[in-house]
């Protein structure tokens, strides 16, 4: 088997197979359905087990594990979805490990997002409090002054983001398959948390112009990429592939797919952080601006004759709803909106290309376009 260095993109390594099983068809939707479900029921039973686990110490552990829990309720399952989809498409027939991996990913995906409201200093998440705001809450409550509680939020929610990203390597590592097979989907998974940092320690030091000179837009949709794409799109999709005997012509295109979407998709959020509704989409349209994140907005913005009337509110603290709406008017007036939105849709028509290759039935190859296109327009 093929070493993996955590710094290198994905190598594929020695084929098991040639490609998909012969004969792949349509996804079977109601039995796609039936899998989320069941991941569904995976990550309930495993969360009740830790939190039953956790009535033997603190109350405060016990607490953890529950909010923990309330932080992986209510999410869209896109990477288990993802996963899936692939494991289907290709014909694979490793049902129970394919639904095991997708548990993983979920796992992962919500010590991210619990991390990441640290660094962001956030403490609501879909609409409530998340881990750290509540144990904040908690810890006031019982009388501690702010900067207590947010320390003791933001132990909270570190500790519960290590438990979870420990969980998903576990998880995978226990899936019901060959050593080469789970040698692979380890791989993955160890990549995409590599990356991932990458990206975030990028993210932040972009926001805090820790840089000699302002990031131009390659430096910020490199760190898109790396934040976003590895662990939410190409490694469910090849750890899918993976599981149904995919080999290289396989897995290559399905890895340059989800770079391309990860990107798309982070420019929509980009688009969503200024000009969506929060009502819908559960995105604060302040956040972004008053932590002075470096988005593709931002960094077009810069260019233009227009920044002199952004520069001076990005990353102001205390930023009000109506002066982040007369910035979001400066962004689109300057053109970095339509900017963005076309660099989004250049994304998803180069991922569709991909796409467009005979090792890819279009059992697989239809919903994927669909995933790409449907990242067009989510502010609409």
């Amino acid at each position: 088997m093929t070493q993996l260095h955590p710094a290198t993109r994905i190598p594929v390594g020695r084929d098991r197979a040639s490609g998909p099983r012969p004969g792949a068809t349509a996804i079977d939707i109601d039995a796609l359905a039936g899998d989320l479900r069941a991941v569904d029921d995976r990550l309930s039973r495993y969360f009740a087990e830790r939190i039953h686990a956790a009535a033997a110490f603190d109350p405060a552990y016990h607490r953890l594990w529950t909010t923990a829990r309330e932080a992986a309720d209510g999410g869209k399952r896109i990477r288990p979805r993802l996963l899936l989809t692939a494991h289907r498409g290709l014909g694979g027939r490793e049902d129970d490990a394919a639904i095991t991996a997708a548990v993983a990913y979920e796992l992962l995906h919500t010590a991210f997002l619990l991390h990441d409201d640290v660094i962001d200093g956030d403490t609501v998440r879909r609409g409530r409090p998340n881990v750290a705001g509540s144990f904040a809450a908690d810890a006031t409550a019982r009388g501690a002054d702010a900067a207590r509680g947010r320390r003791w939020g933001e132990a909270g929610a570190i500790l519960a983001g290590d438990l979870l990203l420990h969980a998903a390597s576990s998880v995978l590592a226990r899936t019901e398959v060959d050593e080469w097979t789970r040698d692979r989907l380890i791989d993955i998974l160890d990549h995409g948390v590599f990356v991932t940092a990458a990206g975030e320690l990028a993210d932040v030091a972009l926001a805090e112009r820790l840089g000699p000179e302002p990031p131009a837009l390659e430096d910020v949709l490199a760190m898109t990429e790396h934040k976003t794409a590895a662990y939410s799109v190409s490694g469910p999709l090849m750890t899918g592939a993976v599981l149904a005997g995919g080999g290289e012509d396989v897995l290559t295109p399905l890895a340059e797919f989800g770079r391309l979407v990860g990107i798309a998709f982070q420019l929509g959020d980009d688009l969503l952080g200024v000009f969506g509704a929060e009502d819908v989409t559960g995105k604060s349209i302040v956040s972004d601006l008053r932590q002075g994140k470096e988005t593709s907005l931002i960094a077009y913005a810069r260019g233009t004759a227009r920044w002199q009337e952004v520069a001076p509110s990005l990353g102001r603290g205390d930023l009000a709803p109506a002066e982040a709406g007369r910035l979001a008017e400066v962004l689109e007036e300057c053109g970095a909106r339509r900017f963005v939105e076309r660099l989004l849709e250049q994304h998803v028509e180069r991922a569709v290309a991909v796409l467009d290759t005979p090792s890819l039935p279009s059992g697989l190859a239809d919903p994927l376009t669909d995933v790409a296109r449907s990242c067009i327009g989510r502010i609409a």
